[in-house]
């Protein structure tokens, strides 16, 4: 078992940053990839980025190149999601989650998620 707890989640102006962490506990966080995902009232969870157990490949959605960032702190058990040049359409739920296998765009693959952390863009 993997319990993930996200937090760092608030409300930002646009073209603000915020800084997502999540926590994880359990089982050897090392040995699992790791993605964020997020969902908007009244649309799907999508995909946001995802990041191999080294850290030493990243994957993002095409719609955050470039404006957000993953990594982790193996040694802190800690994943993160730097959010820059923050916009309205980035507000939603935004989920951690880990997968034993690669990492992946697909939310079906993961197999422990985290409880949520708001973000919210305006002005």
């Amino acid at each position: 078992q993997v319990q993930l707890v996200e937090s760092g989640g608030g409300l930002a102006q646009p073209g603000g940053s915020l800084r997502l962490s999540c926590a994880a506990s359990g089982r050897t966080f090392s040995s699992y990839a790791m993605g964020w995902f997020r969902q908007a009232p009244g649309k799907e969870r999508e995909f946001v980025a995802a990041i191999s157990w080294s850290g030493g490949s990243t994957y993002y959605r095409d719609s955050v190149k470039g404006r957000f960032t993953i990594s982790r702190d193996n040694a802190e058990n800690t994943v993160y999601l730097q959010m820059n040049s923050l916009k309205p359409e980035d507000t939603a739920v935004y989920y951690c989650a880990a997968t034993g296998g690669g990492p992946s765009i697909s939310w079906s693959l993961y197999e422990y998620w985290g409880q949520g952390t708001q973000v919210t863009v305006s002005s």
